[in-house]
């Protein structure tokens, strides 16, 4: 069975720095589309940064961008998001989600889903 299991939420400081961790189970995290999603209060989903299935290549969300950056380990099958200079606006529930195949970090193309890991950035 193929799951997905984050970690790392916490309260911080404008300007502080966390790193969330997704540990996958089932499928090899090289072989599919895995992203990390975000999702503050009375808002939609949205993407923050993915790795494509397609090319591989790493998509961020502009208002991540320079600030926050995915990595992953394939030896520990885990995926890692390094937030840094976190800002109020960063104050959501993050979830790591994965799917076969996507191209892109929109939410729809992306089938398992963890049940998400609190980040709160307050002053």
């Amino acid at each position: 069975q193929v799951h997905v299991v984050e970690s790392g939420g916490d309260l911080v400081e404008p300007g502080g720095s966390l790193r969330l961790s997704c540990v996958v189970s089932g499928f090899r995290l090289d072989y599919w589309a895995t992203g990390w999603f975000r999702q503050a209060p009375g808002k939609e989903r949205e993407g923050v940064s993915c790795f494509s299935s397609v090319d591989d290549s790493i998509l961020y969300a502009p208002s991540v961008k320079g600030r926050f950056t995915v990595s992953r380990d394939n030896g520990k099958s885990t995926m890692y998001l390094q937030m840094n200079r976190l800002e109020p606006d960063d104050t959501a529930v993050y979830y790591c989600a994965a799917s076969p195949w996507a191209a892109d970090c929109e939410a729809d193309k992306f089938t398992v889903w963890g049940q998400g890991t609190p980040v709160t950035v307050f002053s």
